[in-house]
């Protein structure tokens, strides 16, 4: 890993906040892919079926290609990786102002995926470089991130509206190169990482295991489900608009919480803020198994935020910091391989189990995940 803390402390934080900035800059197409493409696919020349293929893939190849991606970028070097990669993830977002049809699409998201895991695991090394902070400064650049998403879905769905979907791509894949200049004002690297092999799905340890089932059962079943669990209660129209809501603050949580219970967690110890935010998040699940949905949710929510910054402050704490890149990529990989393998197997249970159930297992694999983490010896 790159040593970016060169100067002193009272500046520590310029690398993290330029670094989550540029991954802030590029996130605006993806995120308004999101909104628009399910509406507008007609406009990119597919149907719903490349929607879905679209809108999965990016995640899909970086699970196959994290461990690669740490490995290249411990060869380029962190800044240098930052600034090719902030010009392939603008590139993505152009490319759907550009053409049209699932293949050269898919290409773009495929390319986006790549980025999107090179960029985040940088922001990350950045922001875990001083130890001492790495909780507050991981929350700090997770709030960041959130800007350029925000105003994406804000500004971005209304020249959607205005001006058709692939002139705001086009729009905002020539503002995300702003991102590259940013990038280049990072500090350059005075160490080099372990040139580590890594197999494209790590053996897990106590830490990985964690934030498997943190992605399973909240990145990937509560995602999933939280609509179909509202339309219990209220209209299929409520619970749209209740879901889109509930997923909105989950982004707007972040930006706020993650902050703070990193800042806490530099405070008071980030396995003691670790333990607290697992289980409130598994408190939260079993209160909405019992039909507390709004405040189970919140609760879900809020130590999923808190989680996004002590996750990765404790893998710092944990590791060598030759090995950090590494073991951040098998962080992120079964992390996402969570996320990924949630809503399909909600799909396949759904239709033999109720709800209720299937929340009441997803919060005993996180207790177990968790009694597992906390036995865990040494370092990772």
């Amino acid at each position: 890993m790159a040593d970016p803390a060169t100067q002193p402390a009272a500046s520590g934080l310029g690398p993290t906040s330029r670094s989550a900035g540029v991954l802030s800059i590029v996130l605006m197409g993806d995120a308004l892919l999101y909104v628009v493409l399910p509406v507008s696919a007609a406009a990119f020349g597919i149907g719903l079926v490349w929607v879905g293929v679209l809108l999965s893939a990016n995640r899909f190849v970086r699970i196959l290609a994290y461990g690669a991606i740490a490995r290249a970028t411990a060869r380029l070097g962190i800044r240098r990786a930052m600034i090719a990669t902030s010009v392939t993830g603008a590139v993505s977002t152009l490319i759907f102002g550009l053409f049209d049809g699932g293949p050269v699409l898919l290409f773009a998201r495929l390319l986006w995926g790549l980025s999107f895991a090179a960029l985040t695991l940088i922001c990350l090394a950045y922001a875990i470089d001083d130890r001492e902070r790495a909780g507050a400064r991981v929350g700090l650049s997770r709030a960041i991130q959130q800007a350029g998403p925000a105003l994406s879905l804000t500004a971005g769905a209304w020249l959607a509206g205005f001006a058709g979907p692939q002139t705001a791509f086009l729009f905002i894949g020539l503002v995300s190169f702003v991102a590259v200049p940013l990038a280049l004002t990072l500090p350059r690297e005075t160490k080099t990482a372990e040139r580590e092999r890594a197999p494209w799905l790590p053996k897990p340890q106590a830490l990985d295991l964690l934030f498997f089932a943190v992605g399973f059962a909240v990145d990937g079943v509560f995602t999933m489900t939280i609509t179909l669990i509202l339309a219990d209660f209220v209209s299929l129209e409520t619970a749209i608009l209740g879901g889109g809501a509930i997923l909105a603050f989950r982004r707007a949580a972040e930006a706020i919480v993650a902050p703070l219970g990193g800042m806490l967690g530099d405070r008071f110890g980030i396995d003691r803020a670790l333990f607290a935010s697992t289980l409130l998040s598994a408190i939260g699940l079993a209160a909405i198994a019992m039909g507390w949905v709004v405040g189970g949710s919140i609760a879900v929510i809020v130590g999923r935020s808190v989680l996004a910054a002590v996750g990765p402050a404790a893998v710092a704490l944990r590791t060598s910091h030759a090995r950090v890149m590494h073991r951040l990529a098998a962080m992120q990989t079964w992390r996402d391989f969570g996320a990924a393998l949630g809503p399909l197997t909600s799909g396949f249970l759904l239709a033999r189990v109720e709800i209720p159930a299937l929340y009441a297992a997803m919060v005993a694999l996180l207790v177990i995940a968790l009694a597992l983490q906390i036995r865990r010896r040494g370092l990772s």
